[in-house]
């Protein structure tokens, strides 16, 4: 079986720093600010320099050297308000949410942006935060049996303002002869706010395949991003939904003038690393991961260098001059990825430098991959 890479141009999208500490677990010098006013710049200049799209985090307590932490369905309403073309994904836990409050939420957000709303639905890993706010915390297999249903729901009432009341008995949510209006802004290929999920189980996987419009891989070497790629599609295939999933890839991007200048500054986050705030994020993390009954969750294998970066970022490897790191972008597009979510050490500084100096030579490769094909074989 063979990959082909995708005929659209790759798109981008960066993980907003609405939380204090920036995106590593680690004691050097960050630029990145988690406010407000600094994360308006931010998508300001994001938006002028390649990024498709911004995710804003979700968390509700402190934890892994976050001690700060702003909402994320709020400011990323805010962030829509002060942007133009920018896509914004809101993370949210189905446990602290009734689908059709958030179906609301998504359309209004949806109107006041001209359809740039998205959500990625979490099914969750950070049980003391849940248990804390009195939330249930159910098995790894029951959470994603929760999120599928809870994904299933929103469809159902996003559509109907269109097809009419709505109604669901689940295990999880009811909703009884329900309809929003207005309904979702449309546009071509795009019936309603696109529907982000992550996760590396096998039940994730599944679940992206029956209901996901997008499926987020922590950060993956080439043969760890083609498994979950052919899973994830051959789940689709089985539901009836071949070919519609895309697939984005989390990657913290350390491009610089030379090879060693990038590489340096890789090793200095890690040297200075908070040993006992990436020992917290293990502890919680262990759950999500090595709980599951295969052991392929997030964060089942990753070592302490993983975890620097919470989503496992330096493990896509985009570390390098900016020839390297594009170059190495466009052969996992080969391999299937549509996007890459990026996170960065000095955010403002970095993502202009990205725009500059990385993506053209991203898009170079890829008009030569259009003109040549070049599909690589599935290992």
């Amino acid at each position: 079986m063979t990959t082909t890479p995708a005929t659209e141009p790759l798109k981008f999208a960066y993980w907003v720093p609405n939380v204090s500490g920036g995106l590593v677990v680690s004691n050097i010098e960050q630029r990145t600010d988690w406010g407000y006013d600094y994360n308006v710049k931010l998508a300001k200049l994001a938006e002028n320099n390649g990024f498709d799209y911004a995710l804003s985090q979700v968390r509700y307590t402190a934890s892994y050297g976050a001690d700060q932490q702003h909402e994320s369905t709020s400011f990323s309403l805010g962030l829509l308000t002060q942007t133009e073309r920018l896509k914004v994904i809101a993370a949210v836990h189905p446990y602290f949410w009734h689908p059709a409050v958030l179906a609301k939420w998504l359309i209004t957000a949806d109107h006041i942006s001209g359809g740039r709303a998205a959500v990625n639905v979490v099914s969750g890993w950070f049980k003391n935060e849940a248990v804390d706010l009195g939330v249930r915390w159910l098995e790894h297999g029951e959470r994603y049996r929760q999120s599928e249903e809870f994904i299933r729901v929103l469809r159902g009432l996003f559509d109907s303002a269109e097809k009419g009341p709505f109604t669901h008995q689940g295990d999880f949510f009811q909703v009884h002869d329900f309809q929003l209006k207005p309904g979702p802004v449309t546009s071509e290929g795009r019936p309603h706010p696109e529907i982000f999920q992550g996760g590396n189980s096998t039940a994730a996987r599944a679940q992206a395949g029956n209901v996901a419009d997008w499926y987020f891989s922590n950060g993956k070497d080439f043969d760890g991003f083609t498994e979950q790629y052919l899973e994830v599609n051959q789940n689709a295939a089985l539901a009836g939904r071949e070919g519609a999933v895309k697939f984005g890839l989390n990657g913290f991007l350390v491009a610089r003038d030379t090879e060693k200048e990038a590489r340096d500054v890789l090793e200095e986050i890690i040297a200075k690393a908070n040993p006992e705030a990436v020992e917290g994020f293990r502890s919680a993390v262990q759950q999500a991961g090595p709980s599951t009954g295969d052991g392929k969750g997030m964060w089942a294998d990753s070592t302490f260098r993983d975890l620097v970066q919470y989503n496992d970022g330096f493990r896509t490897g985009l570390v390098g001059t900016p020839e390297q790191v594009a170059t190495r972008i466009v052969e996992y597009k080969k391999r299937g990825v549509d996007l890459f979510l990026l996170g960065f050490l000095h955010y403002l500084e970095d993502v202009e430098y990205f725009g500059a100096k990385v993506l053209p030579i991203v898009r170079e490769l890829e008009a030569d991959l259009e003109k040549t094909g070049d599909p690589v074989a599935a290992r």
